[in-house]
């Protein structure tokens, strides 16, 4: 695997190649991240990742400067899953000067959800995806589903601005006992992986409800926000959207619409997502 720290280098590299395919991380790599890198390699002649922090996506009060990086170690694994290149670039490489344009993502979509937990946050995303994209210059690009919301910010934005690009959403990468790995689930303690799991629990109990008739998701999203703060977490959201645009759905043609059930909520000092299609 050859290992690119400037655009220079970047280019040099894919000058050779007409169909690279991209999977960008923040790093910290789990076997969810590898099955991006496994799923995108026959998708193209050049299987490119990247690793890098993006200081816009974080607030204040967010763990940028204690995010977990693990340089030797994901390089290792990316090699051994099959990866060509890795780009790794130095802040001041990808943000030379201070990133004043920036892209907005419609509040109807960005603002809502994660969006309203984390605001600008999508903005941060849409703005180093674009750049990395605009670096890369990929045709095809591996997202995995986990980030649901993020997913469907980067298809409109793909989508708006004509980029020769097929964003593929990769299905969430689980551990046995059913908890969607995370780079995050590292700060979970041995206990509170133990009591992790109940995130995905309650969305899969969420979902079995509509499928059995459940029709009132007010009083539904409400229990299952009451059942977990009940064993010590700190839910921001567990909801039913629509998955198209992630607006409420329509009570009277409720199974007549694809839905996705999804959640965040605080786990001690560990903030976990989670979602699942119905």
């Amino acid at each position: 695997m050859k290992i690119a720290h400037t655009l220079a280098e970047l280019r040099q590299h894919l000058s050779a190649f007409k169909h690279p395919v991209f999977i960008p991380t923040m790093g910290n790599l789990h076997e969810g991240h590898l099955a991006l890198i496994h799923q995108g390699k026959p998708l193209g002649d050049v299987t490119v990742a990247s690793i890098f922090v993006n200081r816009l996506q974080f607030l204040p009060h967010e763990d940028f400067d204690t995010y977990p990086r693990t340089w030797a170690a994901d390089c290792e694994k990316l090699a051994a899953a099959g990866c060509d290149l890795l780009f790794a670039p130095h802040e001041h490489e990808l943000y030379p000067e201070p990133q004043t344009f920036k892209v907005q993502a419609p509040a109807a979509l960005a603002d809502i959800l994660e969006g309203h937990f984390r605001p600008g946050f999508f903005t941060g995303v849409s703005t180093v995806v674009l750049k990395l994209f605009n670096c890369v210059q990929p045709r095809v690009a591996v997202f995995g589903q986990k980030d649901y919301q993020q997913l469907m910010v980067i298809k409109g934005m793909v989508r708006q601005f004509a980029l020769p690009i097929e964003i593929v959403g990769a299905a969430t990468y689980r551990a046995e006992d059913g908890l969607a790995l995370s780079s995050r689930n590292g700060y979970l303690s041995p206990l509170e992986r133990i009591e992790a799991v109940q995130l995905a629990r309650t969305l899969n109990n969420m979902a079995d409800q509509i499928r059995a008739g459940e029709t009132d998701l007010v009083e539904m999203e409400r229990q299952a926000m009451q059942a977990l703060t009940k064993r010590g977490w700190q839910p921001d959201y567990l909801t039913v959207r629509r998955q198209i645009d992630l607006q409420t759905p329509q009570i009277d043609q409720l199974l007549d619409q694809p839905l996705v059930v999804l959640g965040a909520a605080k786990l001690g000092n560990t903030r976990l997502i989670d979602n699942l299609e119905i």
